[in-house]
């Protein structure tokens, strides 16, 4: 049992480390949907799930890393405000903007017909 202990404690830092890793290349790419992606509606996508995700992969990578589990136990009460509020607020967000009248962008991008011809 202690064998099983001692490897999940060398193993530990570099699972925490690359959930880590892994979680801010998604928050770079989420960014990088917001910054290329048309209207508003898409850009709003891009954000939401990735931010949830890798907020999610990060808190998870710190998880591994802390010391103690009073650590654990806040970033989960982080991760659950984060779970509730991200999509909650994209939701609201969407529908602001659906009532405001916002309409998405409906085919291909750059073109003056919608695509055609």
């Amino acid at each position: 049992m202690t064998a099983i202990l001692d490897l999940w404690a060398a193993f530990r830092p570099a699972l925490g480390s690359a959930l880590l890793l892994v979680g801010a290349v998604l928050a770079v790419i989420g960014t990088v949907g917001v910054l290329r992606f048309p209207d508003f509606y898409s850009r709003l996508h891009a954000a939401s799930i990735t931010d949830t995700a890798a907020a999610t992969l990060a808190l998870v990578g710190m998880a591994l890393l802390a010391p103690s589990f009073a650590v654990v136990f806040k970033l989960a009460v982080v991760w659950l405000f984060l779970f509730l509020t991200g999509p909650t607020s994209s939701h609201a967000l969407a529908n602001a903007a659906h009532t405001a009248g916002l309409q998405p962008l409906i085919g291909r991008v750059g073109s003056e017909n919608g695509g055609e011809g």
